[in-house]
């Protein structure tokens, strides 16, 4: 006998009915209104963007705002052509608003309008509601000054009897984030604890731990806000969210893992001023950097940069992009995923149907004079960034090896041919992230013996090669002082602060020329190259040891200081 489940039925109409209208919707805001389509149903309710239309004003022309970023709110609509809709815009441009109109669904519209009842806790308490309240994070990251405050201000939280103290918890934890230029917020649940950690400079470090019923809680609100599914936690999970401190919007990149005491949380933490960075300000030598402005100012070529996932190779290319901007070409990159936007440029992001490929053939139809590939993985790939290279277009991408050396190879290991390659490659780059010494608290000592061998014998290498290390105001027979990291409260107890890049670079010359049709192998270019007259990662490594710039066991920890 066959049972009918009404109810079923039913939900599977209502989705139904919900999938078709978001698919009408979107239809007709582009076909008939000329007007961007949005769907609400995972979006951050900003409630500064609430706050700016009142809830009665809000359902009776049915329009919802939703995002608020410095003075430009962002409002969704159900239709464009509501009687009492333009007196209502031209009134928020009175107030100084810049209107941003999107069309959505009814769905979309309620979900907005629901969060007008949680808003008077958000005002109470700055913090009160399922998202993340602007206004708060920005003072306290006016109050946080290290990782310590960080501790207090949770504990402090903690310990409160109020029904929002999760969302300011979690609050606390992004501000102080923030406040401090961590990259990403680690929740680790243990056996009997749960670990806080942010990472600092590449580094990752403990701010404290809290107990279980706390993580629960925050997890589940963390889910909320990421739009993934609060109920399953056997299975890995990404997700995204904003926050927005004035006019500056932070993305935030959400991924669980299940873990054997429970999930696993990173927020890796999107922040645009992170990246706001010049090509002057990376640690690029000048005798390389001249080489640098010069190559990526040509109208065309193949500029590759390679290094390990976490070496900065994004933040370079983004520099380059940001030092030949103007309105006058146009640049499109292809990107996995696109983490930060960048002001004049065409940034498209892969997906299941928009590989590397498909994006570059789309990419070479729009008449670019710049394109960006975020990186290059398969042959066909290579094979069609070589071609763009020869066919009046710059290219600039990322490449997996261990060195500048190893980019030639690789490349005709994906199919490039040689013959092709000696026309389209310009320079190869090679660069590892250092951190910085803090200068309140770097102790000088001198080098134990093994450690001025290895060191004169780098320097004594140069300058058989024809490096002028005077130039750099080192030389290979001077006194060595080394510095070594304390930790103070400047740099949060590291004895670090900040970063920078250890560079090496190979020029496309004639005797690189010469044997890139042969097939060499990385030792056979290395031996050409060192007469190019370019630092190799070591010798900028040491060199930036002997100015203080970093310590010799933070460099030994990324580059290879024994290698021939």
């Amino acid at each position: 006998m066959i049972v009918f489940d009404e109810d079923k039925e039913n939900r599977k109409l209502e989705d139904l009915r919900r999938e078709e209208e978001e698919t009408l919707i979107q239809t007709l805001s582009g076909a008939k209104y000329g007007m961007q389509y949005i769907n609400l149903a995972t979006v951050v309710i900003d409630n500064g963007a609430l706050r700016t239309v009142t809830e009665k004003e809000a359902k009776d022309l049915e329009v919802a705002p939703f995002k608020l970023l410095g003075k430009n709110l962002h409002i969704a609509l159900r239709s464009p052509t509501h009687p009492g809709l333009q007196d209502f815009a031209d009134a928020l441009k009175k107030k100084g608003f810049t209107v941003h109109l999107y069309m959505a669904s009814k769905a979309s519209l309620v979900k907005v309008w629901e969060r007008y009842k949680e808003l008077s806790y958000a005002t109470e308490t700055k913090a009160g509601s399922l998202d993340i309240s602007g206004a708060a994070l920005i003072a306290m990251t006016k109050e946080i000054k290290n990782m310590e405050d960080v501790k207090k201000s949770i504990e402090a939280t903690s310990s409160e009897n109020k029904i929002h103290k999760i969302s300011k918890i979690l609050e606390v934890i992004l501000a102080g984030a923030i406040a401090i230029n961590a990259s990403d917020v680690h929740i680790e649940p243990e056996e009997n604890r749960v670990r806080l950690r942010y990472r600092l400079d590449g580094v990752l470090q403990d701010v404290m731990f809290f107990p279980f019923e706390i993580f629960k809680l925050i997890n589940s609100r963390i889910k909320l806000l990421s739009g993934l599914k609060i109920t399953m936690t056997s299975s890995a999970q990404d997700g995204r969210f904003s926050i927005f401190l004035d006019d500056l919007e932070i993305s935030i990149r959400t991924s669980t893992v299940p873990g054997a005491y429970g999930e696993a949380i990173v927020m890796r933490l999107l922040n645009p001023k992170s990246i706001q960075g010049n090509l002057e300000d990376l640690g690029i030598e000048p005798k390389l950097f001249a080489i640098i402005d010069r190559e990526i100012k040509k109208p065309n070529g193949m500029i590759l940069i390679t290094g390990p996932t976490g070496s900065g190779k994004t933040t370079t290319l983004y520099a380059f992009l940001r030092k030949i901007y103007s309105t006058e070409v146009n640049i499109i990159t292809i990107e996995d995923p696109i983490e930060y936007h960048l002001e004049g440029i065409t940034q498209t992001q892969t997906e299941k149907k928009y590989t590397f490929v498909e994006g570059l053939r789309a990419a070479l139809r729009q008449d670019p004079d710049i394109i960006m590939v975020g990186e290059i993985r398969d042959d066909e790939t290579a094979k069609i960034a070589v071609e763009s290279a020869l066919t009046g277009h710059l290219v600039f991408s990322t490449l997996h090896t261990n060195n500048a050396a190893g980019v030639i190879p690789r490349l005709i290991d994906l199919g490039v041919n040689p013959k092709i390659l000696v026309s389209a490659l310009s320079l190869s780059i090679a660069q590892r992230l250092v951190r910085k010494l803090c200068p309140f608290c770097k102790k000088e000592r001198l080098p134990n013996p093994e450690e001025e061998k290895m060191m004169r014998d780098i320097l004594k290498s140069a300058e058989a090669d024809g490096k002028d290390l005077s130039f750099y105001k080192v030389t290979s027979d001077q006194a060595i002082k080394l510095f070594d990291p304390v930790g103070c409260d400047k740099c949060n107890i590291s004895g670090f602060k900040g970063r920078l890049g250890v560079f090496e670079a190979i020029i496309t010359d004639e005797n690189i020329e010469k044997i890139i049709i042969e097939n060499p192998s990385e030792r056979e270019i290395k031996r050409i190259a060192r007469k190019q007259g370019v630092l190799n990662m070591q010798e900028d490594g040491v060199i930036k040891v002997m100015l203080g710039i970093t310590s010799l066991e933070e460099l030994r920890s990324v580059v290879d200081l024994i290698e021939n």
